[in-house]
């Protein structure tokens, strides 16, 4: 984009600046890579499918995608406080405001607001950008964990990602959010089928920022300062943003061999995110 019109788009308003179309990460080769401590696996995750994370002075919020679509809040070494189970259906995020749990509750398209003590639902609200992920030329294909056997790959996740055989017109259901993060009374989501990242004000659920997620399959999301780190799952790394431009300003890749990121969530210098076989990992950010 020339420089006159990223200025352009940026005076026809808050929502349009930030909705600028960061370059495509795999023709972006000038993104700079941060050089970030090893990772380490640290505990068993109490649920069999992580997939999201919430770090909090107490302790670790996981939301778990596995029956139940239980919720635990554990200290940083896995030691469980608190386990109840939600009405979310194969949720993919959580967040906590200092008073109520959020859920991104993935298949059936909502957002939900739940006691923080006994997962009991408050409040329902809709996902902005459901619906079903679309293929875009030049997407990176579909990623499941190396930790997984090669007979169990093809169940990990499999309605996340655009069908990569037999008919691509074929009728598939939709699913919503994934990563939530709340800051300063506003949440924000990771939504795959938009591939976008929003901003959303609570009280009047109304869009205010929205810019574009890293490719197809955004996940967990997290703060370092103002900068927020959206976790690409099929790209196997994380992409930090400037949430007043929507540019990607910095990127962390992941190994091969590294547990495959869902769930993420910063406290600190770490990182912590989570692999849905059931494991909770973290890795140094400086």
């Amino acid at each position: 984009m020339r420089r006159r019109d990223f200025f352009a788009l940026a005076a026809a308003g808050p929502i349009a600046a930030a909705s600028v179309r960061a370059a495509v990460p795999g023709l972006a080769p000038s993104i700079p890579i941060r050089k970030v401590g090893k990772v380490e696996t640290v505990f068993k995750s109490p649920g069999p499918k992580p997939n999201g994370l919430q770090a909090t002075e107490e302790g670790l919020w996981i939301m778990d995608q596995g029956d139940g679509n239980r919720v635990q809040l554990v200290t940083y070494e896995g030691k469980v406080l608190r386990d109840f189970a939600t009405g979310a259906d194969r949720a993919s995020g959580i967040t906590f405001d200092g008073e109520a749990i959020w859920l991104a509750s993935t298949y059936n398209r909502q957002i939900i607001k739940a006691n923080a003590k006994t997962g009991e639902t408050i409040e329902r609200y809709y996902t902005p950008g459901a619906g079903v992920i679309y293929a875009m030329a030049g997407d990176p294909p579909g990623r499941s964990s190396p930790l997984l056997e090669r007979t169990q790959q093809s169940q990990a996740e499999p309605q996340s990602r655009p069908q990569e055989r037999g008919n691509p017109n074929a009728p598939r259901d939709g699913t919503g959010a994934h990563g939530l993060e709340w800051r300063d009374g506003k949440l924000w989501m990771a939504v795959p089928p938009s591939r976008e990242i929003y901003r959303m004000d609570p009280k009047t659920w109304v869009i205010d920022k929205r810019f574009d997620a890293p490719a197809h399959r955004p996940h967990g999301i997290g703060w370092e300062g103002n900068s927020l780190w959206v976790a690409e799952s099929n790209l196997n790394a994380f992409f930090k943003y400037n949430t007043g431009t929507g540019e990607i300003t910095e990127k962390i890749q992941l190994a091969d061999s590294d547990p495959l990121p869902h769930g993420m969530t910063i406290r600190g210098n770490v990182m912590w995110y989570c692999d849905d076989v059931g494991i909770v990992c973290r890795l140094q950010l400086s």
